[in-house]
């Protein structure tokens, strides 16, 4: 039998889902989450909860999602320095292999390396297909694109599958990399998730720029990369 509790975090999560009908994020029925557990079934509420706090941005105005308050940039005191070495890492990819920094550095190539909370989220796919749609004036600016999640390998590569993206994802579970990265979004008691924040690298692997505020213009929020990488690219 469902508790009082989980049957108010059900309710408060589903008129929050209400407000992103593409989301996969949260698809269980009242039956489903009896099955499962009052334990687990407060721990995926609170879960999706924090990930839906991410997503504001691209509810048109007769949407009630804008009364959500948008999470805030990470502290920029634990934001790596601009102008110095990214922080190293090593993570699986939706391709089924290891990246490194160094891997990829070693091409030659500028990266946009986006963080963003979680895979099939509104906002987090609105924001890759973005990057999908300006994926061939990124490769005219010699740049490729990676996204990291704390989402498992699996659900990232089913990600990049059912969107069609021509770029992979890395898997941070645990949000080691976006801690270091100063993206991380911790949520006591159910771990950690990647904030929405968009890193650019040079080819030696340089952490160049550092776009802090994207959640409040997530639809945009590739055109600003794509002008920036122009600008830097000029002035190098």
């Amino acid at each position: 039998m469902i508790s009082r509790t989980s049957v108010i975090c059900y309710i408060a999560a589903v008129t929050a889902f209400s407000t992103f009908p593409g989301s996969h994020a949260f698809s269980m029925s009242m039956s489903s989450s009896a099955a499962m557990g009052r334990k687990a079934f407060i721990s995926t509420v609170a879960t999706s909860t924090a990930v839906i706090m991410q997503n504001t941005v691209e509810n048109n105005s007769n949407s009630i999602g804008s009364t959500f308050m948008a999470m805030p940039p990470a502290n920029a005191a634990s934001i790596p320095s601009t102008g110095a070495k990214a922080p190293t890492f090593e993570l699986p990819n939706s391709l089924g292999e290891v990246t490194t920094l160094e891997s990829l550095t070693k091409n030659g190539k500028w990266t946009v390396l986006y963080f963003y909370p979680g895979a099939f989220t509104s906002g987090c796919t609105l924001e890759a297909r973005g990057f999908q749609r300006d994926i061939n004036l990124y490769r005219d600016l010699n740049t490729q694109v990676v996204g990291v999640s704390v989402d498992s390998v699996v659900k990232n590569a089913q990600f990049c599958n059912e969107e069609q993206l021509d770029f992979f994802m890395l898997s941070d579970v645990g949000g080691k990399v976006s801690k270091l990265y100063g993206s991380a979004l911790s949520v006591p008691g159910f771990g950690t998730f990647s904030n929405r924040q968009t890193y650019l690298l040079d080819p030696k692997g340089n952490l160049t720029f550092v776009f802090t505020d994207v959640e409040s213009h997530v639809p945009r929020h590739s055109a600003e990369v794509l002008g920036k990488i122009k600008q830097v690219q000029e002035e190098a």
